[in-house]
């Protein structure tokens, strides 16, 4: 059994953690925003970005959230009152850690132990293509209310939708039982993706894992995959640019491309307006965190890091402390905030 992660003992108890890269069950996360908000005083966190891909439904529930905490003075063990908790769980906590992972039920005034209801940062992450590669961009700041990028999400949104459609009569050519309507009502309030796709089989036994569901479904090239609709990173920079937000290339290890490729990417965004790039990643070694470090020194770009959380979808990262090494001080945060 894998125990609960904390961060690395090099770092001092009393610094400010943040999670900067987080996911919800908006997109393709197993925790919604309320319990986002309650897991994150649980772990400590000073501030978390929502950052869901392609949708911005979840932050005014997380940000109202969060803000009737703060106004109560009390936390609310929103995960507790599910019963399907542990199925929203990293693998980092065993069904017995459950109820001491959750905060306190209620807190006085004047209890110095109060745990600190974290900021929550408007984001998203965008889906974009790159010379034939997914590259995503991570937008912190973002004014999601702002008309136009309403108005680009909306009809990504129908993009998506469309897409999804097509996916579910491919799986019904290949003998599951399975049409768009029956994704919304088993996932209400999400933005289908693939992971709900590949939940949905396990769910309903057609398959036996995820991973499974990816390899013999939805995966790209895969019998029943089709690919959505995509802008190119720097529209996705200016996008987010113009909706007052802090634009930043998200975790571009995964991307596998070679240093001179990556480097002309960084270069490109850079011109068009590129702020930040995730330099700190659950998934980065030491030699990978230093090189994207120096790419940002190159550029004079502004470091980020999350965990890139997305409960039991990824159950081996959890929220703040990735892989159990992940740490994202909060002056990374500050240095980011559009007012710097």
């Amino acid at each position: 059994m894998l125990m609960r992660t904390s961060p690395p003992k090099k770092f001092r108890e009393d610094k400010n953690m943040v999670d900067l890269h987080v996911h919800s069950t908006c997109s393709d996360g197993t925790f919604t925003p309320e319990e986002l908000v309650d897991y994150a005083i649980q772990k400590g966190l000073t501030a978390f970005a929502l950052t869901d891909h392609d949708t911005v439904n979840g932050l005014d529930r997380a940000i109202r959230y969060a803000e009737e905490l703060r106004q109560a003075r009390v936390t609310s063990p929103v995960i507790s009152s599910h019963n399907d908790t542990d199925d929203r769980l990293p693998v980092s906590f065993s069904r017995n850690d459950a109820d001491d992972r959750l905060p306190a039920a209620s807190v006085s005034d004047t209890d110095a132990s109060m745990p600190q209801v974290p900021e929550v940062i408007p984001g998203i992450e965008l889906s974009t293509e790159y010379q034939g590669k997914d590259i995503h961009m991570v937008g912190l700041f973002i004014d999601y209310h702002q008309p136009e990028f309403a108005h680009y999400l909306e009809d990504f949104i129908r993009s998506r939708e469309n897409r999804n459609k097509k996916m579910c009569v491919l799986l019904r050519e290949h003998d599951i039982d399975i049409t768009y309507e029956a994704l919304l009502a088993e996932f209400p309030g999400a933005i289908i993706t693939r992971a709900h796709f590949a939940r949905y089989l396990l769910s309903h036994g057609y398959i036996q894992s995820m991973k499974e569901a990816f390899d013999r479904y939805v995966g790209d090239h895969c019998p029943c995959f089709v690919p959505r609709e995509k802008v190119t990173p720097a529209q996705a920079v200016e996008l987010i640019l113009g909706a007052g937000g802090v634009p930043v290339l998200a975790h571009p290890i995964l991307y596998h491309m070679s240093d001179d490729r990556l480097d002309t990417l960084v270069a490109e965004l850079k011109k068009i307006g590129l702020v930040g790039i995730e330099a700190i990643y659950s998934t980065y070694n030491t030699a990978e965190e230093r090189q994207i470090r120096g790419l940002a020194a190159k550029y004079d770009l502004k470091i980020s890091g999350g965990s890139d959380f997305h409960g039991a979808n990824k159950p081996k990262i959890d929220l703040g402390t990735g892989w159990g090494k992940l740490y994202v001080p909060d002056e990374v945060l500050e240095i980011l905030r559009p007012d710097r």
